[in-house]
């Protein structure tokens, strides 16, 4: 993506979208303007090319740090995450997050490496090999500098009505992509910040998260049914642009999950696997060689296994020192 690529839409909000160097492409941050300053939402990852494509959007809609009052993150993922210490160094504004997003920032990104311990530990009780467990470890170190500097946080919380630019938006807890992501809603317009839970033509990544409870595939599918309950009639997701027809697209990520269920039970009838052996079933050659890739298939399939375990629709043995699953 070459230079700053942003829109404009009412209310004086500003969209960039901030380069990814993966299959992405950009992250959607929004900037909304207030008596108090901006709000910066989402920032982005902290790479090279983001920041010019912010020193390029600043300068091109007359914005200085010290304009941006307010840093607020849906969620605790490292593209949305990343830049938002360097920001904060930037702006001195606070950084709002949920208690449970940043928690989980912590373990990725604290002073020890016990989660890339606990998911390789994971991965390999579900069949992925020595060798392919090997490039895990060294995928998750590579973002730490991506999301470093670490902001100064205050917390946030589900059922709050908060003040972002001149607009009230509530805070909705919407689990599943990502434990503790919250959505933003104003009710007159009538519009959606949806961080990752709705995206218009991808389907957001549901995975197992070692070390958290609960079943996150119906977490997610509970959610996306909560949010069908409001009026939308634009949303504002985290990756491709603005979109109409919100209740539409919940019903389409819904019925993939309905299908992608039906075709795991319909695999495991063929073919007792475990949950490596499965992932590469279903995602097969887009993900050879890619650990981020890898890692986010294997998490969503297991996701899936698990959700439907706890359904007792297939059932679990050990083979060979790991997990086996067949329906």
């Amino acid at each position: 993506m070459n230079g700053a690529v942003t829109a404009g839409w009412p209310e004086g909000m500003i969209q960039v979208k901030v380069p990814l160097p993966f299959s992405l492409k950009w992250v959607n941050s929004y900037l909304l303007p207030g008596e108090d300053g901006y709000t910066l939402i989402d920032p982005g990852l902290h790479t090279p090319d983001a920041v010019n494509t912010w020193r390029e959007a600043l300068v091109a809609h007359g914005i200085d740090y010290k304009d941006i009052g307010l840093i607020l993150l849906t969620h605790q993922h490292p593209d949305h995450y990343g830049l938002a210490g360097w920001f904060q160094q930037r702006t001195d504004a606070p950084v709002l997050i949920s208690r449970r997003s940043h928690s989980y920032a912590l373990r990725l990104w604290g002073e020890d490496d016990r989660f890339a311990l606990e998911l390789t530990g994971l991965y390999a009780l579900h069949g992925m090999p020595g060798g392919v467990l090997e490039t895990i470890g060294p995928h998750l170190a590579g973002f730490r500098e991506m999301v470093t500097p670490q902001p100064e946080v205050s917390y946030m919380a589900a059922g709050e009505t908060l003040r972002l630019g001149n607009m009230d938006w509530l805070t909705i807890d919407a689990p599943g992509h990502a434990n503790g992501q919250l959505c933003l809603y104003n009710a007159k317009r009538r519009w959606m910040f949806c961080g990752d839970q709705v995206l218009p033509d991808i389907t957001p990544n549901v995975s197992v998260v070692p070390g958290e409870d609960g079943d996150p595939l119906q977490q997610f599918l509970d959610s996306l049914a909560h949010l069908q309950t409001y009026e939308v009639e634009l949303a504002f997701p985290g990756h491709r642009d603005p979109f109409t027809g919100f209740h539409t697209r919940i019903t389409e990520l819904l019925r993939h999950h309905e299908r992608r269920l039906a075709e795991i039970i319909h695999l495991l009838v063929t073919q007792p696997c475990s949950g490596y052996e499965l992932c590469q079933r279903l995602f097969g050659e887009r993900i050879a060689g890619n650990a981020h890739q890898l890692r986010f298939a294997m998490s969503e399939t297991l996701a899936h296994l698990f959700h439907l375990e706890n359904r007792r629709q297939i059932h679990r043995h050990t083979r060979k020192g790991y997990v086996v699953f067949m329906a």
